[in-house]
């Protein structure tokens, strides 16, 4: 079968037992998530914090994001960028989740007109990233929803793949994950 055939079925699957979680068991994860992120050394020495907005049945980052500006940090969520002279994903800067707006399939994002975060190995010494995922190995694989955003993202900004932890639930968890030479692979994976 083919790569990206077993991609599509694995990410069915993950999805649909993702979706079928109960609202309980979706916020005691949420707050554990919170708790452990906050709790992490990355998080505690980083002064930027690049971290997705939850959309769906994605676990709840909005605890942490919260808990980051609480704590001072630079929060960067992403915008993603079609039909301009340079398309893909770029964080830019919030002071507050109120700040957010519905973008690229419906998901929250800053209308962009804030401090985008930029890139430099300093930078990525004190910088923490949070990435989403559909599934999830104990190889730190990382399946994505396809588009590939944050592989690219990454791709030549190898100081940040140092300071990137996956989230999600313990039900995104599979034994392998096929893998092409773009995927590029978490540092670490917290399903809870």
């Amino acid at each position: 079968m083919e790569i990206r055939e077993e991609k599509r079925i694995i990410r069915k699957k993950i999805l649909a037992l993702r979706d079928s979680m109960d609202k309980d068991e979706r916020r005691r994860a949420s707050l554990l998530l919170t708790e452990r992120i906050a709790g992490h050394q990355w998080f505690y020495s980083s002064v930027y914090f690049l971290c997705f907005v939850s959309y769906g049945s994605e676990i709840s980052t909005l605890g942490i994001i919260e808990e980051a500006l609480k704590s001072g940090k630079k929060v960067y969520v992403p915008k993603v960028y079609r039909g301009t002279d340079v398309p893909g994903m770029r964080f830019h800067r919030i002071a507050s989740i109120e700040e957010l707006e519905p973008g690229y399939r419906g998901i929250s994002e800053p209308a962009g007109g804030s401090e985008e975060y930029t890139y430099s190995d300093s930078a990525a010494e004190h910088t923490l990233m949070l990435m989403p995922g559909v599934a999830f190995d104990r190889f730190r694989g990382r399946l994505g929803y396809g588009r590939g955003f944050y592989d690219r993202y990454l791709a030549d900004r190898p100081g940040l793949r140092q300071r990137t932890i996956a989230v999600g639930y313990r039900c995104q968890m599979v034994e392998k994950l096929p893998e092409e030479d773009t995927d590029i692979r978490p540092c670490q994976v917290i399903c809870l």
